[in-house]
């Protein structure tokens, strides 16, 4: 079951904001709650793929489809004209599915928001773009931050931080529900770990974001302890737990797509 905490909208810390942060704008939480279908539905409308009320990025984009209402049955059957038969596709916030629909796999995750980051520019970051995908894909195979892709650049502005013109630590924005951006994709080589190269571009990318007036939220596994920790420390507030399911269409496919 999703488990949410009570905040203020928009983030609003309930302490003064710390020297030198910017208070986070007065923006509607509840968009969080189907921050997929927001997103899609709203900034990133241009790359959903939608049936009704139901939609999804492009598989080489962000493999996640999303509902309008997840308890609403005809957002079902949008989503299995969509999808087709026999399709695993990935879905949150979800905690049931209707009969015929099957779930193979899931787990939990955790939504996180600002409240008191320092955010500020990174003067050694630099932009990313497609000619960049390749040693992006490189670095995210071996540290793993979560799921990033061909296309995934095309969601915002991803920076990075090189040595001696090699890719070493990596953050960037995926969804967009109105008034939010998350932050996405934070991760560092693993020889230079614990240099604080992840925080200084978590601040960077939240900069930017912060700039066109969206507040910074971001997701992460609930059992990746270290890295909430980390959010927590500079300025995050854990606001819901929700399950991640990984569901089968009904019906029967040649393909079997994994979206």
């Amino acid at each position: 079951m999703a488990q949410q905490t009570d905040i203020r909208a928009g983030g609003a810390s309930l302490r003064p904001a710390a020297s030198g942060t910017v208070a986070p704008s007065a923006h509607d939480t509840s968009v969080l709650d189907n921050a997929v279908w927001a997103a899609l539905d709203g900034p990133h409308a241009h790359l959903a793929e939608r049936v009704g009320r139901a939609a999804r990025y492009p598989d080489d984009v962000y493999a996640f489809a999303a509902l309008a209402d997840p308890l609403d049955p005809a957002a079902w059957a949008d989503l299995l004209t969509l999808v087709g038969p026999g399709t695993t596709v990935r879905i949150k916030p979800v905690e049931t599915v209707p009969d015929g629909w099957e779930v193979v796999g899931g787990g939990v995750g955790v939504q996180l928001v600002d409240t008191a980051l320092h955010a500020e520019p990174a003067p050694e970051a630099v932009r990313l773009g497609p000619d960049d995908v390749p040693e992006i894909l490189d670095l995210v195979a071996r540290t793993k931050p979560g799921p990033f892709l061909k296309r995934t650049i095309e969601l915002g502005t991803y920076l990075g931080i090189r040595d001696r013109e090699r890719l070493i630590a990596l953050a960037g924005e995926r969804l967009r529900p109105p008034g939010w951006t998350e932050i996405s994709a934070v991760c560092t080589d693993p020889a230079y770990q614990g240099r604080g190269l992840a925080t200084r571009l978590v601040r960077a990318v939240a900069a930017g974001i912060r700039e066109r007036g969206d507040t910074p939220f971001l997701h992460a596994a609930a059992n990746n302890t270290r890295a909430i920790r980390l959010y927590e420390s500079i300025g995050f507030t854990l606001r819901r737990r929700s399950p991640i399911l990984l569901v089968r269409s009904p019906g029967t496919s040649h393909q079997g797509t994994v979206l």
